[in-house]
């Protein structure tokens, strides 16, 4: 069986919390796609040679989920060849054999538009800030909650005004805000939109 869950959505917003669950719920395969960008954002040197020459093992470094590595990221991530490089590589993830959810940020616009299921996740800046926040700050020279704000706010603007697959909602996306949402109440919204399609497949697929 083909199925993609496509799971976009800001920094913090929770939606790699939500793509593990549903993915352990259906035992889909899952691809955080923003580790693909993380990956040749800290890996440095030409970005355009880093995404092409992407392979598995640099999805596995420690320094992925730090602060510099979520900034470059989003740095690289406006670059039209890095972009084209990698979405190969999520389109094959996305429609293999057994099902697949996809977090990211333009994954039911660009990467996955045929997705059977789209998911939007989102939450203010501020709650968004607030956790990453808490993340981060485990050492004395972490960043301040002012700080982190402001760079999940810098983060926004570049994400949603760049020219190449800026992020937006897909037009039949499901949206969840998790600015006052418990996770297990988001968990149980985005699993109830993937088993109400899953159940209306089967019974498309019974009457073919």
């Amino acid at each position: 069986m083909i199925f993609t869950v496509a799971i976009d959505g800001p920094a913090a917003a929770g939606k790699g919390t939500i793509s593990r669950a549903v993915a352990d719920r259906f035992g889909f395969a899952r691809l955080d796609t923003g580790l693909l960008y993380r990956a040749v954002g800290v890996l440095g040197g030409d970005p355009i040679a880093a995404a092409q020459g992407l392979c598995a093992q640099d999805l596995e470094r420690g320094d992925l989920r730090t602060l510099e590595a979520g900034q470059a990221a989003s740095r690289v991530a406006v670059i039209p060849e890095v972009r084209a490089a990698l979405v190969e590589f999520q389109r094959k993830f996305a429609r293999q054999s057994g099902g697949a959810v996809l977090d990211g940020r333009d994954i039911g616009t660009v990467i996955c538009p045929e997705a059977e299921v789209k998911l939007f996740v989102t939450a203010s800046a501020e709650v968004r800030a607030h956790r990453r926040w808490l993340e981060v700050n485990t050492s004395a020279d972490a960043p301040s909650l002012a700080q982190v704000l402001a760079e999940v706010k810098e983060r926004d603007a570049r994400d949603m005004n760049r020219a190449e697959a800026p992020l937006r909602p897909a037009e039949d996306a499901l949206l969840i805000d998790t600015t006052k949402m418990g996770i297990d109440e988001a968990v149980t919204a985005a699993c109830d939109a993937v088993l109400a399609e899953l159940k209306a497949a089967t019974e498309r697929s019974a009457k073919a």
